[in-house]
């Protein structure tokens, strides 16, 4: 049994890896977690949870003959890594790479990983720029929405919403990150405009840099910081709703992948 959730947030900067990778240790409590780094175009979960050497990733995967840098072919296992009690699947950073994977071959390896874990985190790219920018929203059951408390983040979280909802992805909830001080009016806004409820705040924090520098997820390297506490809150009010396996992957299998967003 399993669901598949994109966290994704529409703009760059917003946090949404240390969110992804938080929510993931948080989740681990309850579930068995896989995360997958699903920006393939702007990858860097993989320096976030301490796989900055990773010999095989996501990136060998989605390359046209899968293979890994020595040549030799590889599997979905292959780029899999248990890390900080779950299993991570992190992507490359290399630009010839990137430019010759094939983005619809990620249907295959979600599909694959889904036989095998209760929950799904896709760190989904930061813009709808692109087919294989919007493919983690189309294969997910539902969005985790992660922005900050300004008007122009909310528009580009609300333009997330409104892709998912015209391919049926539903939303978890809307998760704030980086806040300072309380949400305002920012907060009844998104009460008002976005389908699911608001997850948590999380507030800005010194431990999250210091958690990202040291190539670490923040709930293993500052657990009793403030952002870990609201980021555990936030989990706790995600509750996946578990669908059979095989049903989940052939549907990944025979998801669209649109041309363009």
């Amino acid at each position: 049994m399993v669901e598949a959730f994109a966290v994704a947030s529409g703009k760059g900067g917003t946090g949404k890896t240390t969110t992804t990778l938080a929510l993931g240790m948080a989740l681990a409590r309850r579930y068995d977690v896989t995360v997958v780094d699903a920006d393939t175009g702007m990858a860097n979960l993989l320096f976030h949870a301490g796989l900055a050497d990773a010999p095989v990733t996501l990136q060998d995967l989605l390359a046209p003959d899968a293979s890994g840098p020595d040549g030799a072919a590889v599997d979905v296992a292959d780029a899999t890594y248990e890390r900080h009690g779950m299993r991570v699947v992190p992507c490359g950073t290399s630009l010839a790479a990137f430019e010759r994977s094939d983005p619809a071959r990620l249907r295959e390896v979600v599909a694959e990983l889904a036989a095998d874990t209760d929950v799904l985190l896709l760190d989904s790219p930061a813009t709808l720029a692109s087919k294989s920018a919007v493919l983690p929203i189309v294969l997910a059951d539902r969005v985790v929405v992660v922005t900050q408390p300004t008007i122009p983040a909310l528009s580009d979280a609300l333009k997330v919403q409104e892709y998912a909802a015209s391919y049926g992805t539903g939303i978890a909830g809307v998760l704030f990150n980086k806040v300072r001080g309380d949400l305002g009016s920012v907060g009844d806004q998104a009460e008002r405009y976005f389908e699911g409820s608001t997850l948590g705040s999380v507030p800005d924090s010194d431990a999250a840099r210091a958690a990202r520098d040291a190539g670490e997820p923040l709930l293993a390297h500052a657990p009793d910081s403030d952002a870990a506490a609201a980021y555990r809150a936030a989990a706790a009010g995600i509750d996946p709703e578990p669908k059979a396996a095989g049903d989940v992957a052939d549907r990944f299998r025979s998801a669209v992948v649109p041309e363009r967003p």
